[in-house]
């Protein structure tokens, strides 16, 4: 992070590694491999990693322990758990189906057996394409709430369907309504055991775009990725527990350019041609370039997100397969 300069990021996994990079906390050494070369934690913070080598899908858990870390990393306390495949955004059916399995896995170790009524929360606006992915989960989600009330009993091939009901509460400009109060409401009114709200997110890093699922036991703030702060959706204003998965569609404009321009420092100090100069550039120290990037971004930019030119058909992809993986874990459908 450069002075006032904020990256922005719905990921735990991406805020953790910004947090050793920039230096906000104590480190101390241990075995553990982290992907940004620094061996240490952050104390509070608890980080789990697994690679699935054959399948490629690499899975990384983090835990927020305390408030102090909470503080430290702008995520409130809770267990995050991040999926990262390199091939998520390919049109693979079997490797999607691979993707499904597991994520049901771990959508039912935060679950724990509270299936019995559960309330699907498609966030986001289903017309603008980067946004569509909570409305385009629903869309393909085998909803049971109203065949159990009317007939008594579930479709044939859902071994242990509970009452699943879903809800696309759009956004603000289109209701004038905040996306808590329309929950909030349906909430009080169905009163679920459980809550999960699907979500597209920003990421700091533009190899994550499409290719990581995070699920998290802590709710969600909607729009918090792209600097449209909304109330929260947590088991606090709820008043029931909150899962929310996300994928990352979309990342920040000024993060690019921040980037490149990190490298480009970078390449100066390790030049010989660049350290012979003389004038102002040879002159100037790292942090004195690290201020120059800073002036050079425009405020511009921190409105502007990119996403890929395929977003379209990836959000597709990628809508079946975290619905399916709702299906598999909500009706214990294996086929």
């Amino acid at each position: 992070m450069l002075g006032k300069f904020q990256v922005r990021t719905d990921l735990a996994l991406e805020a953790r590694e910004i947090c050793e990079e920039t230096g906000h906390e104590s480190i101390r050494e241990e075995n553990g491999r982290i992907r940004t070369g620094i061996k240490g934690q952050i104390h509070g913070v608890r980080v789990e990693e697994n690679a699935d080598e054959e399948r490629e899908i690499y899975t990384t858990t983090v835990t927020i322990e305390t408030e102090n870390a909470a503080k430290t990393m702008g995520k409130p306390v809770g267990t995050y758990i991040t999926l990262e495949a390199p091939n998520m955004s390919a049109p693979d059916e079997n490797y999607h189906r691979e993707i499904s399995e597991e994520l049901a896995k771990h959508l039912n170790h935060l679950i724990s057996g509270r299936k019995e009524s559960v309330l699907v929360v498609g966030l986001g606006n289903r017309e603008v394409t980067p946004d569509a992915l909570g409305p385009d989960v629903v869309n393909n989600l085998q909803i049971t709430r109203h065949l159990i009330r009317e007939y008594g009993r579930v479709p044939d091939g859902m071994e242990e369907a509970g009452e699943i009901s879903a809800i696309v509460p759009g956004v603000m400009a289109q209701t004038g309504m905040e996306t808590l109060e329309i929950i909030r409401g349906v909430v009080e009114e169905t009163k679920p055991h459980l809550v999960i709200a699907i979500d597209a997110l920003a990421a700091r890093s533009t190899k994550r775009l499409n290719r990581t699922i995070q699920i998290t036991d802590t709710g969600i703030n909607p729009g918090s990725g792209v600097g449209n702060h909304r109330d929260a959706i947590n088991e606090e204003t709820l008043g029931v527990p909150v899962i929310a998965v996300g994928v990352p569609t979309v990342v920040d404009a000024a993060t690019i350019v921040n980037d490149t321009m990190e490298e480009l420092v970078a390449e100066m100090d390790r030049s010989r041609h660049f350290q012979m100069l003389g004038g102002t550039l040879g002159t100037l120290d790292y942090a004195e370039k690290q201020e120059i990037i800073h002036e050079l971004i425009s405020p511009s930019l921190n409105t502007m997100f990119v996403t890929p030119k395929d977003i379209d058909e990836t959000v597709k992809y990628l809508s079946y397969t975290i619905s399916e993986a709702l299906n598999i874990t909500l009706h214990n459908i294996w086929k």
